[in-house]
C-alpha cells in the first residue's frame, strides 16, 4: 500500500511541501522524465529556469520499482495528480505529429503541466546538424572541417521528406501495420557512407524512398489530396523538407544514421592528428609522449554526443523554453 501510495504521490503533496517550507524556502518542481539519460537532457532545459525563488528536482517516475517511460510517466498525469509543482518532461515521439489522433498525443499535447521536445526524441537534438562538428572537435581534439554536416543532413532530409509524410498519414490514420515505423527506418537508412564521397548516400536513400512512396500510391491511389493536405499541415507544425532528420525516429537517427556518419569522420580526423605528430621534426621520444598523449586525450562519439549542448541554439528547442516559460509566469502568478 505504502509503495502504491508514493508511486502516485500528486502535485498537491508538492504545494502542501512548499506551504511548509515558508515565505523564504524556495519552490520546489519536481519534474518526471522517461529515463537516465532524460534526466542530463531536461537539466539542461531546466536550470536556465531557477533562481531564488524556485528549483527543479530532475526525476524517474518511480523510485520504488524503477518503472521508466513515457507511459510510466504519464500515469502521474491522469485524473487529480497534476498541478503546477509537478510536471512531466517527455519525448514527443509521433505525439506531436499526430496533433491528437490518439488519446496519448492529446494528453500529450493537453496537459498544461506536460512538457515535449517537439523534436522525436531528445537523440535528435543530439544530432543536431549545426553542432556535429564541435562534438567531432570534442572526440578527436582535431577542428579541421573535413565534412559539411549541415549539408549533408539538409540532403538527407530532402530526400527522407515525401516518406515522412506518407509515415505521418499512416499513423495518423491507423494504417502503420502497412507501414511502419521500422519500414520506414529501412528505407531511410543511408548504409555504405564514404566521407569523400558522401553524395553517393544520399543517391542510395532518394532511390530508395521514391520506390517506396511508388508503392504506397499504388496501395492507397485516392490519397494525393489527403497527403498534400497533410504536408501543408507540417510545415505549420515546423516541420520542412530540410529539417525531417530531427522528427524521424531518435534512436535511428542516433544509431544507424548520426553515429555511424561521425565515427567515420573521426577516424580521419584522428589519421590527421597522428600524422602530424608523426611527421613533425620533434626528437622520437617527444614524438611517442605527444602521441600517447593526443591518444589518452580522445573521447567516445556516443558519449560526446550524449553530452554536448550544441542542440540549445536550436528553434525547436527554444519552443519548449517558450512553453515552460509561460508555463512558470500562469502558475506564479495564479500563485
Amino acid at each position: 500500500m505504502g509503495s502504491r501510495l508514493s508511486d502516485n504521490i500528486n502535485s498537491q503533496y508538492f504545494e502542501a511541501a512548499n506551504v511548509m517550507r515558508g515565505k523564504q524556502s524556495r519552490r520546489r518542481i519536481v519534474a518526471y522524465v522517461e529515463s537516465y539519460d532524460d534526466i542530463y537532457f531536461w537539466r539542461t532545459v531546466l536550470s536556465s529556469f531557477e533562481d531564488e525563488h524556485r528549483y527543479f528536482e530532475v526525476m524517474l517516475p518511480s523510485k520504488n520499482n524503477l518503472t521508466r517511460g513515457k507511459k510510466s510517466v504519464m500515469m502521474n498525469f491522469m485524473g487529480e495528480n497534476v498541478g503546477p509543482d509537478m510536471i512531466a518532461c517527455v519525448d514527443a515521439d509521433y505525439d506531436y505529429m499526430l496533433q491528437g489522433a490518439t488519446p496519448q498525443s492529446k494528453r500529450v499535447l493537453g496537459c498544461p503541466y506536460v512538457f515535449h521536445t517537439y523534436v522525436y526524441a531528445i537523440e535528435n537534438f543530439q544530432c543536431y546538424a549545426p553542432s556535429l562538428h564541435d562534438v567531432c572537435v570534442a572526440v578527436t581534439l582535431n577542428d579541421h572541417r573535413i565534412f559539411d554536416f549541415r549539408e549533408y543532413f539538409r540532403q538527407y532530409s530532402e530526400a527522407c521528406f515525401p516518406l515522412f509524410v506518407w509515415s505521418v498519414w499512416a499513423y495518423r490514420t491507423g494504417n502503420h501495420n502497412k507501414f511502419s515505423l521500422s519500414d520506414y527506418n529501412r528505407v531511410t537508412d543511408p548504409g555504405g557512407f564514404r566521407v569523400q564521397e558522401p553524395g553517393i548516400s544520399i543517391d542510395n536513400v532518394r532511390r530508395k524512398v521514391q520506390t517506396k512512396v511508388h508503392e504506397l500510391q499504388r496501395l492507397f491511389p485516392n490519397n494525393k489530396e489527403a497527403y498534400l493536405s497533410l504536408k501543408d499541415e507540417l510545415f505549420k507544425l515546423g516541420v520542412t523538407p530540410q529539417t525531417t532528420y530531427l522528427y524521424i525516429q531518435g534512436h535511428h537517427l542516433f544509431d544507424t544514421v548520426v553515429a555511424p556518419i561521425l565515427d567515420k569522420v573521426c577516424v580521419l580526423l584522428r589519421q590527421e592528428r597522428q600524422n602530424e605528430i608523426f611527421l613533425s621534426k620533434a626528437h622520437p621520444t617527444q614524438k611517442q609522449n605527444e602521441m600517447s598523449c593526443y591518444e589518452n586525450s580522445q573521447q567516445d562519439v556516443k558519449v560526446m554526443l550524449k553530452k554536448h549542448t550544441g542542440y540549445m541554439i536550436s528553434d525547436q528547442f527554444q519552443q519548449i523554453r517558450n512553453d515552460l516559460k509561460a508555463y512558470l509566469e500562469r502558475t506564479e502568478t495564479k500563485g
